[in-house]
């Protein structure tokens, strides 16, 4: 089973998101499946031009010559498709925003119905695959990933693909400083890994899974007092570094 995956993180391996995303995809390499990621910031996409060439002129193929011409036959040929990104402003960041853009020339400019919503065929030799959210946020709760998961929902039903389902992990990057404080973060860990183990194995992820990846570990007024503490001794550091 081939997966591609995405991660628009700009602080590549050393993002939250990463840390999620290596433990989902550690868990499908466990199942058999055959998996190749992308750092989006290392590669060279330039923004969609709308300009219906992919469509008209030049059907299946978009006029602009960059690293999509990379991308775009590994979209077709997946069976899954793993986009994560970091939850910006309530939704994907622009790196991963420019990845769909830039996915048009792989579907029919003719509209169809699915489901209540408009979307296109897939061109000839695209896959009907599944696709995945993995999200990091610096926020506690899962609140603020609704509007994302929304969107993904809706991008799947657009291309014809089954949404397969979200690791949605809150406060995700000071995973590791909470272990080294006592927490007990392995949890999360595990629960990635057995996502991604699931998904090849069964073709779906439990709901169970998925609870345990975005576990709360600490009460809210709790947490909002241990980023603000922290935020504030990074600003004294600072203030006091210009002071000298």
């Amino acid at each position: 089973m081939k997966v591609i995956a995405f991660n628009s993180s700009p602080s590549l391996n050393k993002s939250g998101t990463d840390l999620i995303l290596k433990k989902f995809l550690d868990g499908m390499r466990e199942a058999g499946a055959e998996v190749e990621q992308f750092y989006i910031q290392k590669l060279n996409i330039k923004p969609c031009l709308g300009c219906f060439n992919c469509w008209l002129k030049t059907p299946g193929q978009c006029v602009q010559k960059d690293d999509m011409e990379i991308i775009y036959p590994k979209i077709k040929s997946a069976d899954i498709q793993v986009y994560a990104t970091p939850v910006y402003l309530n939704g994907m960041n622009s790196l991963m925003k420019k990845v769909f853009d830039r996915s048009i020339p792989l579907v029919e400019p003719f509209f169809i119905e699915r489901e209540g919503q408009y979307g296109h065929p897939r061109r000839e030799g695209a896959k009907q695959g599944k696709m995945v959210l993995v999200s990091a946020s610096g926020f506690p709760g899962v609140k603020t990933f609704e509007p994302l998961v929304l969107h993904m929902k809706s991008i799947s039903k657009i291309a014809g693909h089954e949404f397969a389902g979200a690791l949605l992990r809150p406060y995700a990057r000071i995973l590791p400083e909470l272990k080294e404080r006592g927490f007990k973060v392995d949890v999360v860990y595990d629960a990635c890994e057995t996502a991604g183990y699931q998904l090849i194995t069964e073709g779906q992820i439990s709901s169970n899974v998925l609870k345990k990846v975005c576990k709360e570990f600490m009460p809210l007024g709790m947490f909002i007092k241990f980023v603000n503490t922290n935020f504030q001794n990074e600003l004294d550091l600072l203030n006091n570094l210009t002071l000298e």
